[in-house]
Order: structure tokens, then sequence, then C-alpha cells
């Protein structure tokens, strides 16, 4: 699979919140604007998960159609993958 800059500038961002909240925490703000900024990278990290997946879905449906299989299982993978993630 290939992971595009999208999906590394995704993670990048996220990274950067992350250490945007641990300085939140080190100067003592108020745990209503760590929870805001939590749940900003929990909904970054959700999306990225669905990059990922959606990618690997249709790169993977492509791979299964060319060699004549059924993508079903392919199909059934990617589900349980983004079940797993919530």
């Amino acid at each position: 699979m290939e992971y595009t800059d999208q999906m590394r500038n995704r993670l990048r961002r996220i990274e950067g919140q992350v250490q945007g909240v641990l300085r939140m925490m080190e100067n003592e703000k108020d745990c209503r604007e760590v929870i805001t900024q939590l749940s900003a990278i929990r909904t970054a990290v959700d999306r990225t998960i669905g990059l990922v997946v959606g990618t690997n879905l249709a790169e993977c449906v492509k791979e299964e159609l060319t060699k004549g299989n059924n993508p079903d299982d392919v199909i059934q993978e990617a589900v349980q993958m983004l079940v797993k993630s919530r």
C-alpha cells in the first residue's frame, strides 16, 4: 500500500496538536480547553483512519478484480478494520 503525502501531512498535524495539548497541560490550562483539543485530535485520527482504509480498500478491490477474484473478502476485511478502529 502506498501512504500518500496527504496521509503523512494529516499525521504531522495531529502530532502538532498533541504537542499543543501537552503545552496546555504544562501551563495548567482549563480542562475544558484541553478536552476540546483532545476531541479534535480524536476526530483527526478517525478521519485519517478512514482515509487509509478507504485508499486500501480501493487498491485491494482493484487488485482482486484484476486477478479475477471476488472482492467480497477484501471489502469485509476493510469493514472489520473500520469497526476495530472505533
